[in-house]
């Protein structure tokens, strides 16, 4: 081999181990960021509601289907199921254990009888949302846990609910609970108080906005970007 043949390959050699030391030294920053970031000055909190317009009127027709029984919200599966640790725990939770359950009914000790997910109609599913949703009834299914899909336009009635998702037994139990009549038990004065206006004009009466919680992260549309922040801001 000549000796110019020899020098080139040698700053060819030099040149790329430059470029691999100026790589590391490049990457190391973006790693050690998240570590930098001051947890509420990265990511303000604002409070929130946690079920949307549809999962709340979900969860009304299960309280009146399953008196007797909890019916908790937004549960990540994690919460009530237990997975062996011969492989990965993180990576199980990175693939299913942080999604969360819409609605979870269970007994009196807790127990888990039952998830319902409330999704919109399959026009307005996303393909993504769909093979989430598969995969959360197949792991469902394993744990011998019945799901429930109900579809936010055409949720059930309470008498469809029970049949649903109670045992016969249980659901003759509860259905003379739920069709007994309410009380009235609000306070009525038997002559007007200073407060009646009878002709008081509503027109400007303040309106309560049905407001939808934001996405998260356990939400198929969420997308997740860097958070500039101020010099000198650090975890603490």
């Amino acid at each position: 081999m000549q000796t110019w043949q020899i020098v080139v390959l040698v700053v060819l050699a030099v040149l790329v181990l430059a470029w691999l030391a100026l790589r590391k030294r490049g990457a190391a920053p973006e790693r050690d960021e998240g570590a930098r970031i001051d947890t509420v000055a990265g990511w303000p909190p604002t409070a929130t509601r946690i079920m949307t317009s549809a999962e709340r009127l979900a969860y009304g027709v299960l309280v009146r289907a399953a008196p007797g029984y909890l019916v908790l919200a937004q549960v990540p599966l994690a919460r009530f199921l237990k997975v062996p640790t011969r492989h990965s725990y993180s990576e199980w939770l990175r693939r299913l254990g942080n999604q969360c359950a819409d609605l979870v009914l269970c007994d009196m000790s807790s127990e888990v009888v039952a998830v319902v997910t409330v999704q919109p109609p399959a026009d307005r599913t996303s393909e993504r949302a769909r093979k989430r949703q598969l995969r959360m009834a197949r792991v469902l299914r394993s744990a011998g846990i019945p799901m429930h899909v109900w579809t936010d336009n055409a949720l059930p009635s309470v008498d469809a609910a029970r049949e649903m998702l109670l045992p016969k037994k249980a659901a003759a139990e509860a259905a003379p609970a739920t069709l007994a009549p309410v009380a009235d038990t609000r306070i009525r004065p038997s002559r007007p108080t200073p407060l009646d206006e009878p002709d008081r004009d509503s027109a400007g009466d303040e309106v309560i906005e049905m407001r939808e919680p934001p996405p998260s992260t356990w939400f198929d549309e969420f997308n997740s970007g860097p958070t500039p922040l101020q010099p000198g801001k650090r975890e603490r």
